[in-house]
């Protein structure tokens, strides 16, 4: 084995880096807090979407969200002002500007590529339910689907549907529905199904997972960490990889304060009439609501609560996702419904943050990929690895200078 590495996090990314170290010939221990079954990873969208689609942080947003929270329909909720929520805030607002777009946009694009040749390559591997059908961005003010449909004239990923077709293609929306622009080049999946058969196939291939223990320190010792230190037991090992989600406690013990903030999502997940089921992912994108098919059931996903760190959850919330949904979609019987709650870890301007540590040479981040988790974590999974594989430093790696937050502003 060419090293033993300790993946701190059960999460898609952690996942995915394990699989990638594997891969290369690399001792491999996942160590979660918790069974892994209850990670954001398994409770959210499942889009893989890096093509054509804006991130967060993007010009016009603040306008947007401020007319939502005017109409009580704001999918952003700020519980609680700190220090660092004032900092996000400023630098989310910093970056929502062209010229950032444009950059994100390009490298969504190039290290959206990455990921999907991994799905393509895992889907023979074992079952998720994935689909590489493209994403339908739905939209309910004439205005804004006026202005990008212009841009699908002569695009070759873009596809502009009038009510019509989206009706056809998603049969639960009604007439308030404009229409729709149609990302051909995105996909979607069933994220537990995929951490699920990722965990088996792990296992299969003789990685080790020790579960419900959480690593609290780490021991240093020459400017590397020689034992990570859990409530009960320490671990060795080579390399450690910190991939806690919205957790950065953690990475502080390093010296490294990740710019990020949790941000509370929710999800329903429920069985409908088939007949009005939508036949490609959905995204509302006045609203901010995910509605996505899977096999047997759909999905509907919404919210970036900001500044709260607990995982109870008031049916307010959800009745608030369904009420701004209703006005746009015909009546329909919500079956078996199962209600979810989990943290993005959410960086300002939607720029994952990874690389090695700048203290400590074998401490390796793999955070911040806030609503793209499922999107990234394939492709830093992969970058992570080829670091810690090849031996590189940060200032040696283009990837990690041109798609880690750590040099992109956060």
């Amino acid at each position: 084995m060419k090293s033993n590495t300790i993946v701190i996090g059960g999460g898609i990314v952690g996942l995915m880096s394990a699989y990638m170290l594997n891969k290369k010939g690399h001792s491999v221990t996942v160590i979660d807090k918790g069974d892994i079954s209850d990670n954001t990873s398994f409770g959210n969208a499942g889009l893989v979407s890096p093509f054509e689609e804006p991130p967060l942080s993007r010009p016009g947003i603040i306008a947007t969200t401020l007319k939502l929270m005017l109409k009580n329909q704001s999918p952003l909720l700020i519980n609680g002002i700190s220090p660092k929520i004032i900092k996000w805030l400023y630098l989310f607002a910093k970056n929502a500007n062209e010229q950032r777009l444009k950059r994100t946009l390009i490298l969504f694009e190039k290290y959206g590529e990455i990921s999907m040749k991994h799905y393509e390559d895992l889907v023979k591997e074992f079952d998720f339910d994935f689909h590489h059908d493209g994403v339908a961005m739905t939209y309910t003010d004439k205005d804004s689907f006026d202005n990008d449909a212009k841009e699908c004239a002569d695009h070759p990923y873009k596809e502009a549907w009038d009510n019509k077709k989206t009706k056809e293609m998603i049969p639960c929306v009604n007439e308030k529905v404009v229409g729709s622009i149609f990302l051909k080049r995105n996909a979607h999946l069933n994220p537990a199904l995929l951490m699920q058969n990722l965990v088996k196939n792990l296992k299969e291939k003789g990685v080790k997972f020790i579960l419900n223990e959480e690593i609290i320190n780490f021991e240093f010792k020459d400017k590397k960490v020689i034992k990570a230190l859990g409530k009960v037991k320490s671990f060795e090992a080579d390399n450690f990889i910190i991939s806690t989600g919205s957790d950065v406690s953690l990475s502080r013990k390093t010296g490294t304060d990740l710019m990020l903030t949790p941000a509370k999502g929710y999800s329903i997940t429920f069985k409908m009439d088939e007949n009005l089921k939508p036949k490609t992912a959905v995204l509302f994108k006045d609203q901010f609501i995910g509605f996505i098919p899977r096999r047997d059931s759909v999905r509907i996903t919404s919210k970036l609560e900001l500044g709260n760190h607990d995982y109870s959850y008031k049916m307010s919330r959800f009745e608030s996702i369904l009420n701004t949904l209703k006005p746009f979609v015909v009546d329909f019987e919500i079956k078996e419904p199962t209600y979810w709650t989990g943290f993005r870890p959410l960086t300002p301007n939607d720029i994952p943050l990874f690389g090695r540590d700048e203290s400590y040479s074998n401490i390796f981040h793999a955070n911040g990929l806030g609503w793209l988790g499922i999107t990234f974590g394939p492709a830093i999974g992969d970058l992570v690895s080829e670091l810690i594989d090849k031996d590189i430093e940060n200032k040696k790696s283009d990837d990690v200078l041109l798609f880690s937050g750590f040099y992109q502003g956060c």
